[in-house]
């Protein structure tokens, strides 16, 4: 046996041989070096570790290397990462402080070329990615896929830059994710016969098995916002080959708690076939993106994890590599102080420039926002109008919404929306998909102002304040005004005073910041908010307010 070896004994779970056999695993030079049935006796699992099959790293306000020690806890040992926000403030230089940070610790985050770098020309964003730029980061061995096409138009109508591309990546023989949601039918297999290979945007299961049909595999999104697990998590029994897991976006105090093996643990409970389940978990990402992540196999990289069953999946450890990475709930990952980037300009706004004068007889196009969905519905209401002026209405939970361009000096943009339920107080935040200017709902202009100049003070981040009750929370994102300098603990617990804060306020959101942070993402219907205007999805065009 080499120096440096060690034996792990436990109950291997094999995926692909649908086996569980209880056995030695030798570990020697980083990779499995031999697995051997045993008769010792043993009541731990020792399984392939999980993948996140989609996420932005960065919506989890960490670093990638304080990601990768919170995730590692969890069992999670690999990511396939779009690092699309940061590429909106930054550019290609925010992809490559993504890749940099993340070779300094040992989870293996796979990274994909952004391609809607600005997602829309109907907002401002901070930097563009050109199709040159895209395909100098595609010959780039460190980046593995085109990162979801959202301009899933542009694909359908025969945009040159869209297709430029996607056939970018096509040869250079990596897959393109999709993004697509409520695509279905004809409009699908078109875009999917395009190049698309995957979809995490679903939202019905019928939507989903269109999509099945035409050839693309179904990512399972549960993310702190959009939760779309119960609607579709049949596919991983009915379709095994074809499903993964994924969180998109998770914020830090829910990572603190779980990642991907609570996915698995409620697939298992709601009837799912166990290595269906590990399947979904372990297996498919690695197969469709050609990752170099272990599946316990000999002579694979020593990437697994030990659980304490096959219901619960408490995990006990982590190895990456070869290397135990965590322990008994503990990252055994050494802290990296992380680098401070940004691109913010601090502009304050004042309580006046929100007035929205009310035109006699119009109604008011308010967004509705749905808890659990990225998907919004318009309502057209009655507007609450004093001196002239639309007012927010608690009373109804009609609240103003507004978006305030960090990049340059410029008028905000006014909006209304209904759900957020805060009956005082405002709250505000940085992160504004997909440009990330500074989004803000509250139930006074004045709080509104005070937040979002909170925000701006901070050079980024989440304000909640209230001057009824007296409050003023500040989480400030130094890096990209996305991200903290913090471990997860550190931001999580932060996070949590602002999420405690604004639902102390009236909000019934699951998570309320999260939610936020999405009514600016304009390729997601129906209504949402610009730093530009008002939009409509659907039509894909502004809209007036008052009509």
């Amino acid at each position: 046996m080499s120096s440096g070896s060690q034996i792990i004994v436990g109950q291997v779970v094999d995926v692909a041989g649908r086996t569980i056999t209880p056995a030695e695993v030798t570990v020697a030079d980083g990779r499995i070096a031999a697995i051997t049935p045993t008769v010792k006796p043993t009541s731990t699992f020792l399984l392939p570790g999980f993948v996140d099959a989609h996420v932005h790293v960065e919506s989890s306000m960490l670093v990638p290397s304080e990601f990768a020690r919170a995730a590692v806890v969890h069992g999670t040992v690999a990511t396939v990462s779009d690092p699309h926000e940061i590429g909106n403030v930054l550019g290609v230089a925010g992809v490559h402080y993504m890749l940099e940070n993340a070779s300094h610790v040992p989870l293996k985050f796979y990274f994909g070329a952004p391609s809607c770098v600005p997602a829309t020309t109907f907002e401002t964003a901070g930097a563009t990615i050109s199709v040159a730029e895209v395909e100098q980061l595609l010959d780039d061995p460190r980046i593995v896929y085109l990162s979801e096409m959202m301009n899933f138009p542009g694909i359908l109508f025969g945009d040159a830059d869209c297709l430029a591309k996607v056939r970018a990546a096509h040869v250079r023989h990596k897959p393109v994710d999709g993004h697509a949601p409520g695509l279905r039918g004809a409009d699908a297999a078109k875009y999917i016969a395009a190049g698309i290979t995957t979809d995490h945007e679903c939202f019905t299961k019928e939507e989903a098995l269109d999509k099945i049909a035409a050839g693309c595999k179904i990512s399972i999104r549960e993310g702190s916002a959009a939760r779309n697990f119960d609607a579709l998590y049949t596919l991983i029994g009915e379709h095994p080959a074809m499903a993964m897991l994924c969180s998109d976006d998770k914020h830090p105090d829910e990572l603190l708690v779980s990642h991907i093996n609570a996915l698995v643990r409620r697939a298992v409970a709601k009837g799912i076939n166990v290595f269906d389940a590990l399947q979904a978990a372990c297996v498919n990402p690695v197969v469709h993106y050609g990752l170099n992540v272990g599946q316990l196999r000999v002579g694979d990289p020593a990437d697994f994890i030990e659980v304490d069953s096959l219901t619960e999946f408490h995990v006990r450890r982590t190895w990456i590599d070869g290397q135990l990475v965590a322990e008994n709930g503990k990252t055994l990952i050494p802290r990296v102080e992380p680098k401070v980037v940004n691109q913010f300009v601090a502009t304050h706004v004042q309580p006046e420039q929100f007035a929205v004068q009310a035109i006699p007889g119009a109604k008011l196009q308010v967004i509705e926002a749905l808890d659990g969905q990225l998907i919004t519905n318009r309502l057209s209401l009655e507007p609450r109008a004093e001196e002239g002026v639309v007012v927010s209405d608690p009373t109804r939970d009609v609240l103003k919404l507004v978006v305030v361009n960090r990049y340059s000096k410029a008028p905000p943009a006014v909006a209304f929306i209904k759900n957020f339920g805060l009956s005082s107080g405002a709250m505000a935040s940085s992160v504004a998909h997909d440009s990330h200017n500074v989004i803000a709902v509250g139930a006074s202009d004045d709080d509104i102002a005070s937040a979002v100049n909170a925000v701006m003070d901070a050079g980024g981040g989440l304000a909640a304040v209230n001057h009824v009750q007296g409050d003023h929370w500040v989480l400030p994102l130094p890096v990209a005004g996305l991200m903290a300098t913090g471990t997860c603990a550190e931001v999580g617990h932060a996070y949590q005073e602002l999420d405690s804060a604004v639902k102390r306020w009236g909000s019934t959101l699951r998570a309320p910041y999260m939610t936020l942070s999405f009514m600016a993402l304009l390729v997601i219907p129906a209504l949402k908010l610009s730093d530009k205007g008002l939009f409509d999805g659907g039509k894909f065009e502004f809209t007036p307010l008052l009509d």
